[in-house]
């Protein structure tokens, strides 16, 4: 019995590493790994990354807590004015940015610096292929419903009440927000838990992101 006990404990220490090594391997090395970073490099202040896989995004102590569905936000939010999507292709009403989105444009709109986090101004803006701009005319409409009505009126778009999302649920279970909108992390994920290229939420191989919302 005491070697069964024992063995048993064994492997729940086992099991309980591995899962705490996999968690920290998911972000580490990706695309918003930011400790090699110069802009957040230790530069003798406490609000620096200094290493800190965490605390561009997040903070143990004295977080932004009117941030929603981002514990103890650290990092500054952008306000845009943004210039949402306006293809006549849509039947969805969009308007600004919300939600989760949000977060994601405060860098990537470039409008708020990468290195304003932890109460200091930073200078470091965002560039290159990762630069989203605050014209979002041409880009991938956000923060609208998407529900069984859009699909409907649109007649090229699944079903997200009903459609499997090819993720373990539906398209709203998913790749949804508690509103039924779509966000950057309908597509994205911020803590790459899928180890995809991009943060992308499921492969996009034969489009096969894409065609699990639109009907092609």
């Amino acid at each position: 019995m005491k070697r069964c006990t024992g063995m048993l404990l064994a492997m729940v220490f086992m099991a309980t590493t591995a899962a705490l090594a996999q968690g920290p391997q998911e972000i580490a090395g990706s695309a918003h790994d930011f400790r090699t970073e110069a802009w957040a490099g230790n530069t003798g202040t406490t609000a620096t990354a200094n290493g800190d896989l965490c605390v561009v995004c997040h903070t143990p102590h004295n977080g932004n807590t009117s941030v929603l569905n981002a514990p103890l936000w650290n990092h500054a939010v952008s306000s845009g004015p943004w210039d949402p999507y306006v293809g006549t292709d849509l039947q969805a009403t969009v308007g600004d940015p919300d939600g989760s989105s949000v977060l994601c444009l405060s860098c990537h709109d470039g409008s708020v610096a990468l290195d304003s986090y932890g109460g200091q101004t930073g200078s470091t803006t965002m560039t290159g292929a990762a630069f989203v701009d605050t014209d979002l005319t041409n880009d991938h409409p956000v923060s609208f419903v998407f529900n069984a009505a859009l699909a409907v009126s649109d007649g090229t778009l699944w079903d997200p009440e009903v459609t499997n999302s090819g993720l373990g649920g539906t398209i709203q279970d998913d790749m949804l927000d508690s509103a039924d909108k779509v966000q950057c992390a309908s597509c994205h994920t911020v803590h790459n838990e899928s180890t995809l290229d991009k943060l992308l939420k499921k492969s996009n191989d034969g489009s096969a992101l894409c065609t699990t919302c639109h009907a092609k």
